[in-house]
């Protein structure tokens, strides 16, 4: 099992259902980028408002249980992988006592919009992902 480095509850609005009565699919991405939004804010703030973007190039969801209004939901991340310019991010959508909703996984790419290009992983993020994926 993956050793998850970053937890953060979701909360779960009326609005997200579907007619079935549970949180929408396409919804399942939108508590994935506020999970997301949450970490960057907590491990990378002094990047937030930068000329360096972090896009999501790759998302991918498997859906294991529907979620309902009442379920409690929390979002676990980890480090899955880092490359020069590019990091994965999995992650599993529970309830923090065992039961699975949902498990993902986005490909997030270091992007420079002034020259258009993909570009290195600032050192400091690089040693956190390091200092973090050593103990995973």
């Amino acid at each position: 099992m993956k050793n998850f480095k970053f937890n953060t509850s979701i909360e779960i609005r009326f609005a997200d259902l579907d007619a079935y009565g549970h949180v929408n699919n396409a919804v399942f991405f939108s508590y994935l980028e506020t999970a997301r939004v949450k970490l960057f804010q907590q491990h990378f703030g002094a990047f937030l408002g930068t000329d360096l973007m972090f896009l999501v190039v790759r998302a991918e969801c498997d859906y294991r249980l529907p979620i309902e209004l009442t379920d409690q939901l929390r979002i676990s991340i980890s480090i899955d992988q880092v490359r020069r310019s590019s990091f994965d991010f999995g992650y599993q959508m529970h309830d923090g006592a065992g039961k699975i909703f949902a498990e993902a996984k986005t490909v997030m790419v270091c992007y420079d919009p002034q020259i258009k290009k993909p570009v290195a992983i600032p050192p400091e993020i690089k040693a956190f992902f390091a200092q973090e994926s050593s103990s995973l």
